[in-house]
């Protein structure tokens, strides 16, 4: 028996030390980086800047652009990030991110707002994806209202990315409630007291103080802790974005050049697109109000969020919005 003894004792720290080891998929390590890109189309000097994550092994990456009076905080989300963060979540999967400030936004340049058209935002967001087109095998563009606008006039116009999701956004708009958003819980950005980012001009708005959730939640359930974070990490947008986003990317048929993939995700109780003259927000209803704007996809898909307003990514149920995107990424990029 002395002789066996070591042999024993080490026999027996291996099964110790095993049951304490890493699942190898919670091991692989994500990376970020924050990125300042030129961008000749902003004023001398301009950058678009972003936050690079990048899990191991990943080969695609998804460009994020955040919707109307957001940063990329939408899309990483700081309160219960677990819960809320779409990077996390889509790191978790295993794509990398690139998480943008639009132009006049976040770390990005403040542009005076008469130069920042969604037009040239678009174009921004080309060259991101052209940078990233250098690092990874596949470039896919996430979107979320405004955002999704912007990233649809980028697909339509440089057909350049592998996948296209399409989030808070149709071609059939709801007018009333969008005319009571800019009429009600809009102000300019310099007069709102309670609004402390600097740089912007009266052409650029943000949300009046308390608005956030009759402009972006109602009537959907939502946390009232993500609408007090919301509050507080909120941006601003140009007023010039609003004609080319919507007579172009929304009023018109342009997005019928984009031949990537693209999934369409709505919150079912988002009052921009699913209330009075709009399309109906179930997958079904979807698939045929937007089929004949995306007739050149070469496939379209919808997914629809029980009980979320117009901001999906904010509501108690994102994780199932998350679980549906890369469940998708998956089958139309697969490998």
């Amino acid at each position: 028996m002395p002789s066996r003894a070591p042999a024993l004792v080490a026999a027996v720290l291996v099964l110790v030390l095993s049951s304490f080891a890493v699942p190898a998929s919670a091991a692989s390590q994500t990376s970020c980086r924050d990125l300042d890109l030129p961008v000749p189309e902003a004023l001398a000097g301009g950058v678009v800047h972003g936050t690079l994550c990048v899990p191991g092994g990943a080969r695609t990456v998804l460009v994020l652009t955040p919707g109307a009076t957001y940063n990329s905080t939408y899309w990483d989300f700081p309160y219960q990030p677990d819960r809320y963060s779409f990077t996390r979540a889509m790191n978790r999967a295993g794509y990398a991110t690139m998480n943008l400030d639009l132009l006049g936004t976040g770390r990005s340049s403040k542009n005076p707002g008469p130069l920042l058209t969604s037009t040239v935002e678009a174009a921004a967001v080309h060259r991101v994806v052209q940078r990233m087109r250098g690092e990874f095998g596949r470039v896919a563009l996430a979107g979320h209202s405004l955002g999704s606008s912007i990233d649809v006039l980028e697909a339509a116009t440089y057909g350049d990315v592998d996948a296209l999701l399409v989030s808070g956004d149709e071609h059939r708009v709801n007018l009333l409630d969008t005319a009571e958003l800019f009429t009600t819980d809009l102000v300019p950005a310099p007069l709102d007291p309670g609004f402390t980012r600097t740089g912007y001009d009266l052409t650029q708005l943000t949300t009046a103080t308390g608005r956030r959730y009759e402009a972006f939640h109602a009537p959907g359930v939502v946390d009232p802790e993500v609408v007090e974070v919301d509050e507080q990490t909120k941006d601003a947008f140009a007023l010039a974005q609003a004609p080319d986003a919507i007579g172009i990317a929304i009023l018109t048929a342009y997005s019928n050049r984009i031949t990537a993939p693209v999934l369409i995700a709505m919150g079912a109780r988002d009052k921009y697109f699913c209330g009075f003259v709009a399309a109906t927000c179930t997958v079904r209803g979807i698939l045929a109000d937007e089929g004949p704007y995306y007739s050149s996809a070469r496939s379209l898909d919808a997914f629809v969020l029980p009980t979320s307003g117009h901001d999906l990514n904010l509501s108690p149920r994102a994780a199932d919005l998350h679980t549906a995107v890369a469940s998708w990424l998956g089958r139309v990029l697969p490998g």
